[in-house]
């Protein structure tokens, strides 16, 4: 049971990882991946801590929250597109926008209630094994706490222009890549009921994670 809340509060960290403190552009784009990894991870750990009302448990504030800060250090459009598979690329600019906000939904309200149980969590990041023209790197980290370490890994992509720096787009929990989970999930819904019985039943389910509160 330690464990699993553990992976749950490893992936509820992506779903609010920025809200507290999140670099201007400029330090974005110079910051080295493993770098942003660990100042995100404190300053969100910390920010937990001092509120009362996410400690509640208070989805909607996460969820205002994610919105308005996680967006910046996710490639959610990859992350969702990876997600579904093959199928991202028939569905509508109009599918898109509605699998990506109702993925977003579903991951935040699924693992927001292990925020609620934050306590004495420390996260390590382990040193980077990169080139420094890598595009795309895995910053390695682990979650200690009571009972055994939780292994938590993050695959990450350097963006150009606007909005530039690393990238998350992918996470890996207890040896599980989070995209890859989903992705089997996903297909068996779009090979049954296709992409738009896909966005119903993830409609639903956030509706039912809703009224569970």
């Amino acid at each position: 049971m330690k464990r699993r809340f553990m992976g749950q509060l490893a992936v509820a960290l992506v779903a609010t990882a920025a809200w507290a403190g999140v670099a201007l552009p400029a330090r974005a784009a110079d910051e080295a991946p493993d770098a942003l990894i660990k100042r995100l991870s404190d300053e969100t750990l910390a920010a937990i801590k001092a509120d009362k009302s996410i400690q509640a448990g208070d989805t909607g504030k996460i969820i205002a929250l994610v919105d308005s800060k996680i967006m910046p250090n996710v490639n959610f459009q990859r992350m969702t597109a990876a997600a579904v598979g093959p199928a991202w690329r028939q569905a509508t600019p109009e599918q898109q926008k509605r699998l990506q906000d109702e993925f977003k939904t579903l991951l935040v309200r699924t693992y927001s209630g292990a925020l609620a149980q934050v306590d004495d969590q420390v996260i390590t990041v382990k040193p980077l094994r990169a080139s420094p023209t890598d595009q795309e790197v895995v910053v390695r980290s682990e979650v200690r706490g009571r009972g055994d370490p939780i292994q938590l890994e993050y695959r990450m992509e350097k963006t150009p222009g606007q909005g530039a720096g690393w990238k998350i787009y992918n996470l890996n929990v207890l040896g599980v890549w989070l995209v890859e989970t989903y992705r089997s999930q996903f297909a068996q819904e779009i090979n049954a009921k296709g992409v738009d019985g896909l966005i119903a039943t993830l409609a639903e389910r956030n509706k039912s994670n809703a009224r569970k509160g």
